[in-house]
């Protein structure tokens, strides 16, 4: 039975938000617990948009993170496709769009990050896509088996993660695909300059072009269809359909207006969060692709937009929500699966942190474990086509130990000696 006395709103129905209303409920809080989405869909994942889902190994059913009638079994008050247009923190209520007013006593701001626009001519025309909602995904999918079928085009703004798994995706279906990519080599500010050479060779092995250097400045188009893409250093490259896959901005509107601490823009923007999660209202907490958290680990700032974030960051805020002891030092973690490569990554080097990169394995054949190393302390860790790996990279990065740079890149040296 639901004790009324106690109200927790969570304001986002994604991962972090229905995975935070799940441990509410694990850990015995018998208060309402009230979940919050914009969209009408139940909370669900957002990886397999671009991975399972978009290729067609996935059911869309697979992607969700409960099945329907969970919420209810659990108690768990769900009001979807209902955006929240007001916080107050004072009188501790917050406004939906029908007027509906919520009051609570603990609130987690889980409303993540939405994509990127391309500000450039052209972008009202028909076949512009963004892919960050289960709808982008189904549309998108459409869009990439017609043009399989008619040898069409897709240019994509963007040679992030997101840019690449969909680029992968639309040749699996047969697409023609340009990228145009501002920086010298995809995952650029991720991976650098010495390991992004990697993913460009993969992707040409299958065909797709690249255009690094610049950015799309334009896309004609003719009876409201679109027809190409043009690059700011003058080049057009003939497009029926275009990806702006730039990368994806903080939600934090609502926290703003509320007066709530934001996290400087060179430190990743977002609202800004203590190690508990807890933003600059005592009972106010964020989670997931919008949390700026001090990070017990880095030392620093840290705001993380990947899976891996969203399902143990929503837990742990709903802990502290409930006063347990939460200081939350995850290593950041992520996947990807483009063509036979499948890949993690662990840690953060951001660049300019690292001073060497140190690998083991065969490159070349891309089976191999890379290092971003700091004074001979690792940062981060890639492994590619290697497996059950990622444990001892995490806790190298955690021992925060100086290593031995030739022996770390020694494939017959166990990584398991180094933490001996």
């Amino acid at each position: 039975m639901v004790d009324a006395d106690q109200t927790i709103v969570i304001v986002g129905a994604g991962l972090a938000g229905a995975k935070a209303a799940e441990t509410l409920r694990s850990e015995g809080f018998t208060g309402r617990v009230i979940l919050i989405g914009d969209e009408r869909e139940h909370p669900y994942e957002r990886p397999p948009l671009s991975k399972g889902f978009l290729i067609g190994s996935a059911e869309r059913d697979s992607v969700f993170v409960q099945q329907t009638a969970w919420y209810a079994e659990h108690d768990i008050e769900l009001h979807l496709g209902q955006p929240v247009v007001h916080l107050d923190p004072a009188a501790k209520t917050v406004r939906l769009g029908d007027g509906t007013v919520l009051p609570y006593d603990k609130l987690l701001l889980a409303t993540g990050a939405e994509p990127r626009r391309l500000d450039i001519p052209g972008t009202e025309l028909a076949g512009v896509h963004h892919l960050r909602r289960l709808s982008h995904a189904e549309r998108l999918k459409h869009v990439l088996t017609s043009l399989g079928r008619e040898n069409g085009h897709i240019v994509i703004a963007g040679a992030g993660w997101i840019g690449l798994e969909v680029a992968a995706a639309a040749r699996g279906y047969g697409a023609e695909v340009t990228i145009v990519e501002p920086e010298p080599t995809p995952l650029y500010s991720v991976l650098g300059p010495e390991l992004g050479g990697v993913f460009a060779d993969l992707h040409r092995e299958h065909g797709v072009r690249f255009h690094f250097g610049a950015r799309l400045a334009e896309i004609s188009g003719q009876d409201g269809m679109v027809l190409a893409a043009r690059t700011d250093d003058g080049e057009e490259h003939p497009a029926h359909d275009v990806l702006a896959a730039i990368g994806a901005a903080p939600r934090t509107a609502l926290a703003e207006a509320a007066g709530l601490t934001l996290a400087e823009r060179s430190a990743g923007g977002g609202i800004a969060v203590d190690a508990s999660l807890r933003t600059s209202d005592p009972d106010i907490y964020a989670a997931g692709d919008v949390a700026n958290i001090e990070h017990p680990l880095s030392g620093g700032r840290l705001r993380v937009e990947h899976w891996a974030n969203a399902l143990n960051s929503g837990p742990a805020a709903a802990r502290a929500m409930l006063g347990r002891d939460v200081s939350y030092d995850r290593v950041p973690y992520f996947f990807s699966d483009q063509y036979d490569l499948g890949m993690e990554f662990s840690g953060h080097a951001a660049p300019g942190s690292y001073d060497q990169v140190v690998c083991r394995g065969d490159v070349g054949k891309r089976e191999f474990i890379a290092f971003w190393l700091s004074e001979g302390r690792v940062l981060a860790g890639m492994n590619v086509n290697v497996w059950d790996v990622t444990d001892p990279i995490q806790q190298l990065i955690r021992s925060g130990r100086t290593l031995d740079p030739d022996r770390l890149s020694d494939p017959t040296v166990p990584l398991a000696s180094f933490l001996e």
